[in-house]
């Protein structure tokens, strides 16, 4: 079961006891509020698909001071299901990360039909909704509770997008875009086992690794797991790659590399993917990689073979793919500068 990435909530005997359209200016549930605090610090969003006014709705919200924990507002009158698709859209979340609560079995009914990977609890169930499995997505990270921030930034970086006057790539040029990969130490491994669970739109096999398993492949000498951080001139978007690889001598067999769904419109696992390229031809070894398709990682089978990988062999579904030493590689938008950062001493 995938772990929850947004929490959407309906308002009216949901978030509160009443109903502000009519009038009521009720205090949230003490229960939802517990909830709202516990998710957030382990990086679960959390959006808001509610019926009535927007305008008497988000002003009781920013009454009570809730306002800002929210990344996405829907409210009208206009059906939940198509709500909750435009949040998990803006927020590049597949609906199997995406949960839904309503007070009204309708509502849940309605939703849980149209979009049957979400999954839907009753306003009853909030309290209890942290102790569940899927809203455990590991141990905290900074990235966990700085990331209602991270997205808070992201919006200003689409804002930015919309007002920009020149082309998509001109944009992407403008914003300074600075990946920085380095060696995964014992700090980074949190922090790897929470892409693993969160990540798989742009996950190349969809394994996850739990932390001894990380820590294991950091010392094996057959094996190399990187870290990617990426910045611009908006700020930092945290640490957003991850990859695993076995050196065997001829080659670097790639056998994991995932970057962040927020981070998939700016060609990180391009960037990411085009450097682990040339580190192993520059040491003299065949680049390959193993792809085993996933309902949702279709994107990084082609931003591999964009790279220049081609298929060597086909097991079923699983493929082993590599790139050719001696054939010209592909040229790549240069709008990510790549650079390796030495292991860290002190």
């Amino acid at each position: 079961m995938n772990t929850v990435k947004c929490l959407v909530w309906d308002l009216d005997d949901t978030l509160w006891d009443g109903v502000v359209l009519e009038g009521d200016r009720p205090p949230p549930f003490e229960g939802a509020v517990r909830a709202l605090e516990t998710l957030d610090r382990r990086g679960v969003l959390h959006a808001v698909a509610g019926r009535g006014d927007r305008a008497a709705s988000t002003a009781h919200l920013a009454a009570l001071g809730l306002d800002t924990w929210f990344s996405e507002v829907e409210i009208g009158w206009g059906s939940k299901a198509d709500a909750v698709r435009r949040i998990a859209r803006s927020l590049g979340i597949p609906l199997d990360a995406v949960a839904f609560v309503d007070n009204d079995p309708a509502e849940r009914s309605e939703v849980a039909s149209a979009l049957p990977q979400v999954r839907c609890y009753r306003a009853d169930q909030v309290g209890g909704l942290a102790s569940l499995a899927e809203f455990r997505p590991g141990p905290g990270t900074a990235e966990a509770r700085g990331r209602r921030g991270l997205y808070r930034v992201e919006r200003l970086r689409g804002d930015a997008e919309r007002d920009f006057p020149g082309s998509r790539g001109d944009f992407l040029a403008s914003l300074d875009l600075v990946m920085t990969v380095r060696r995964a130490g014992e700090e980074d491994l949190a922090r790897a086992r929470e892409l693993t669970v969160r990540t798989h739109q742009l996950n190349t096999t969809g394994v996850t690794f739990d932390l001894p398993e990380l820590r294991r492949l950091c010392r094996s000498p057959r094996h190399e797991v990187l870290v990617a951080a990426l910045r611009d001139r908006f700020g930092s978007y945290g640490t957003i790659g991850l990859t695993v690889s076995e050196l065997t001598g001829t080659d670097a067999v790639l056998l994991l590399l995932l970057t962040s769904c927020r981070v998939l419109s700016r060609g990180a696992g391009g960037a990411l993917l085009e450097h682990l390229v040339g580190r192993a031809l520059a040491a003299g070894l065949r680049p390959v990689a193993h792809f085993l398709p996933t309902p949702v990682n279709q994107a990084m089978l082609v931003t591999l073979r964009f790279a220049g990988f081609e298929v060597l062999e086909q097991d079923g579904e699983r493929m082993v793919l590599a790139v050719d030493p001696a054939r010209p590689r592909p040229a790549r938008p240069g709008h990510v500068r790549v650079a390796f950062e030495e292991e860290r001493t002190g």
